[in-house]
């Protein structure tokens, strides 16, 4: 055993380990009763001090930014329409319907430039997907398709909430880039410019009945600045 260690040694870094080992488990093993349950991929993990551009605050009645019914100034009309819709849902989650909502917003803009209709009737309600087929029919009729890449979302953010009897209704604004193109059936272009990215400003609302177990919120409203 001239080139290996001696039987002492090995014996000494095993006692280090072992010792080592009941540390850690000393360390990361134990229960304060802040662990919680499973973890919600639908509530974003961040640090007590820190507040995402893209997100609002959420008052909540453990919140001290929050106005109680007593006091005399009266909470933002945001502010009181994200807390009853809290209070219909306790499950609510700004966070959640923000990333929700720009899932959406990518998906029902490919979808409507491709045309897929079936794709676009689960997202939307009755009305906007009237107003979506009978664009899309428009276009078709004329030999025309769209093309319209996203190049990417700027911001989003909840710019009002509020609860009309059961149903809860949230407007989000999307500020995005995106190149838009129409092309006539020889593929020339009709109008916009496939080299020119365009800024974006869309106001789109969901809304969802409080009083049915389907979680999903439909788009029933959309408008833009231009």
């Amino acid at each position: 055993m001239d080139n290996g260690f001696p039987f002492f040694d090995i014996i000494l870094f095993a006692m280090v380990a072992g010792f080592l080992i009941l540390r850690l488990r000393n360390v990361l093993g134990r229960r304060d009763g802040h662990e919680g349950g499973h973890h919600d991929l639908f509530r974003a993990e961040r640090r007590a001090d820190e507040t995402p551009d893209n997100v609002i605050h959420i008052p909540g009645r453990d919140d001290p930014d929050a106005t109680s019914a007593d006091d005399e100034s009266p909470q933002t009309p945001l502010a009181a329409g994200l807390i009853q819709i809290k209070d219909a849902d306790p499950g609510f989650d700004g966070e959640g319907l923000l990333s929700g909502a720009q899932i959406a917003f990518e998906m029902i803009l490919g979808a409507y430039a491709s045309g897929d209709r079936k794709a676009l009737k689960p997202l939307l309600n009755a009305e906007v997907f009237d107003n979506f087929s009978h664009s899309i029919q428009d276009r078709e009729d004329q030999g025309h398709t769209l093309d319209e890449t996203l190049v990417g979302i700027r911001s989003v953010e909840i710019v009002e909430a509020y609860m009309e009897g059961g149903e809860a209704y949230v407007t989000v604004k999307f500020i995005s880039e995106q190149v838009t193109v129409t092309r006539d059936a020889e593929g020339n272009v009709v109008e916009g410019d496939p080299n020119v990215v365009s800024e974006v400003t869309d106001f789109w609302t969901f809304a969802r009945d409080m009083r049915s177990r389907d979680p999903n919120w439909t788009l029933v409203a959309t408008r833009s600045l231009d």
